[in-house]
C-alpha cells in the first residue's frame, strides 16, 4: 500500500515538473531580464531607495487594497518600451494616510508590465509580466514559479488572462468601473 502511494506521489512530482518544465514562464532567462528590468528601474527612481512616490489610491485583489501606478517608458537592452510599475500596498484596510506615513511597512509586491520587442509574444502584444517582491527578488507562485515573463500564458487566471479583458492589456479608471 505505501509503494503505491509513494508511486502516485512520485507521478505527481514528475508531472508537476513536467509542467513547470513547458511553462511559458519563470524560465532563468526571464529571471536574468526581469534583473535587467529592476536595474533599470532602479536608475529611473521608479524602485528601491529613494523611488518616486505618488499619492496612493483604493486598490483591487489581486495588487493591493492600496496601489500606486506609473505608466512610463523604459529601456532594456537597447529596446524602449511601454512600462507600466504598480505599487501594491495592504493589508486589506490600510489607509492612503497610513501608506504615505510608512510605504515601506506596508508595500507587499511590485507588479510590473513591460512592452518588450516585436514577436516577442504577438498573441499578448508582446508585454512582459513581472511580480516583485520589495526588495527585487522575483515573487514566486503557490506550485513555486518564478512570477517572470509570459506568466500565465494559455491558463484561465493568471495576469494575461485578467489583462486580456482590458484595452491593450491596460486597465484604466473607467474600465475598472465597468468590472465592478
Amino acid at each position: 500500500m505505501l509503494t503505491k502511494h509513494l508511486g502516485a506521489a512520485a507521478l505527481a512530482l514528475t508531472a508537476t515538473a513536467a509542467l513547470a518544465q513547458d511553462a511559458p514562464f519563470g524560465t532563468d532567462t526571464d529571471a536574468d531580464y526581469a534583473a535587467e528590468l529592476w536595474a533599470v528601474m532602479e536608475e529611473m527612481n521608479m524602485v528601491g531607495d529613494g523611488m518616486i512616490r505618488a499619492f496612493p489610491y483604493d486598490g483591487v485583489a489581486p495588487h493591493g487594497m492600496m496601489l500606486e501606478t506609473f505608466y512610463t517608458t523604459g529601456t532594456v537592452n537597447g529596446h524602449s518600451g511601454d512600462l507600466v510599475v504598480k505599487r501594491n500596498y495592504g493589508p486589506e484596510g490600510v489607509s492612503a494616510q497610513e501608506v504615505l506615513a510608512d510605504p515601506g511597512k506596508h508595500l507587499g509586491a511590485i507588479t510590473v508590465m513591460f512592452r518588450r520587442e516585436a514577436g516577442y509574444d504577438a498573441d499578448n502584444e508582446d508585454w512582459f509580466w513581472v511580480k516583485y517582491l520589495p526588495d527585487g527578488t522575483l515573487d514566486k507562485n503557490p506550485t513555486g514559479m518564478r512570477l517572470a515573463g509570459r506568466v500565465a500564458k494559455g491558463m484561465d487566471a493568471g495576469c494575461i488572462a485578467c489583462h486580456s479583458g482590458a484595452e491593450n492589456y491596460l486597465f484604466t479608471n473607467s474600465s475598472i468601473m465597468q468590472m465592478q
